[in-house]
């Protein structure tokens, strides 16, 4: 993962949007926001990116001494001391484990390496390695005291990449809050919260990810208060002797998600949920999926496979045309 670099935030544009680019946690990042005071504006900069920073140097399992990283190099063999913010990530780890019913599991770091993207291209991993790694990948063999953590078995380990940049998302939102910020979109790899407006409309305008003809949306959302995360096997896929193969792992069988579908985008009321949901649907499939979204107060889901789109009761309230 790359550190976070704060640059200065551009003149505002004709609606008085600032927009901030950047790398960190891996991916392409932006930040548009309505502030009419430049030092207001270099604060909240300064503030969110540098607290972007200091979690990425945290969490990151990319990161040799970070404190996850730490916790990982000791797996079966002894305790971890953690603090506070280490623990709320582990609570919130819990949480989805226990929303998803099993199906997102923040200790499948042995299945993710399994299948490494820079290794599978050229040869898939075999069943019995695949076994072996599931064997390793389960969250209930991590055990915790107050303060400190175990992971029960060697060659375990956890990545909070699941969940770790929607949670980044929601917290850069309530720092721009902190601010006296009112509009503003932050976009971490696609990952999406907005509120207020864009200087035209009371909203913002967020595509659609198609999942097929990837160059495109199949529409638009006019989204203000609420996040966007979209799932999918478009961005990262191979194929290997006639299969494709996405990069999205069922937790439950050890293998790349393959049953049809190209996208998922689902809106909530945290990046945190939506993430977490639009992951977990895709990994369910189209009926169960779109089910499981449906159940969820405030959450909407829009489900593509090769018939098109389909979508939960109220998501098309959210659309629009494209802008």
């Amino acid at each position: 993962m790359s550190k976070a670099v704060p640059p200065i935030p551009i003149e505002p544009d004709a609606r008085g949007v600032r927009r901030v680019a950047f790398r960190a946690l891996g991916t392409d990042c932006a930040i548009q926001f309505r502030c009419e005071d430049k030092k207001t504006a270099l604060l909240f900069v300064a503030d969110g990116l540098g607290w972007l920073s200091a979690f990425e140097a945290k969490f990151s399992r990319f990161k040799s001494d970070s404190m996850l990283s730490k916790i990982n190099q000791a797996a079966g063999k002894e305790w971890v001391p953690v603090d506070q913010e280490m623990e709320k990530m582990l609570d919130l780890a819990d949480a989805m484990h226990r929303l998803t019913d099993g199906v997102l599991d923040a200790a499948t770091l042995p299945l993710t390496k399994v299948w490494d993207w820079k290794i599978v291209h050229e040869r898939l991993p075999s069943h019995d390695e695949v076994a072996t790694a599931l064997a390793l990948s389960n969250w209930k063999d991590l055990h915790r005291k107050p303060g400190k953590v175990f992971l029960a078995r060697e060659c375990m380990g956890l990545d909070f990449g699941g969940f770790g940049k929607e949670f980044a998302v929601d917290q850069l939102i309530a720092i721009a809050k902190r601010h006296g910020i009112q509009d503003a979109l932050v976009d971490l790899g696609r990952d999406i919260f907005a509120i207020g407006g864009n200087g035209l409309h009371p909203f913002w305008h967020v595509g659609i990810q198609d999942g097929i003809k990837t160059e495109q949306c199949i529409g638009g959302l006019a989204v203000s208060g609420y996040a966007v995360c979209a799932s999918g096997d478009y961005a990262r896929r191979f194929e290997h002797n006639g299969v494709r193969y996405g990069h999205i792992l069922d937790r439950r069988t050890g293998w790349p998600v393959r049953h049809g579908l190209r996208a998922v985008t689902v809106i909530a009321p945290s990046c945190l949920l939506a993430g977490i949901y639009s992951t977990c649907v895709f990994i369910l499939g189209l009926r169960e999926g779109l089910l499981f979204a449906d159940r969820a107060p405030g959450v909407e889901a829009c489900v593509q496979d090769e018939h098109g789109p389909h979508v939960t009761r109220e998501f098309r309230k959210f659309q629009v045309q494209a802008a």
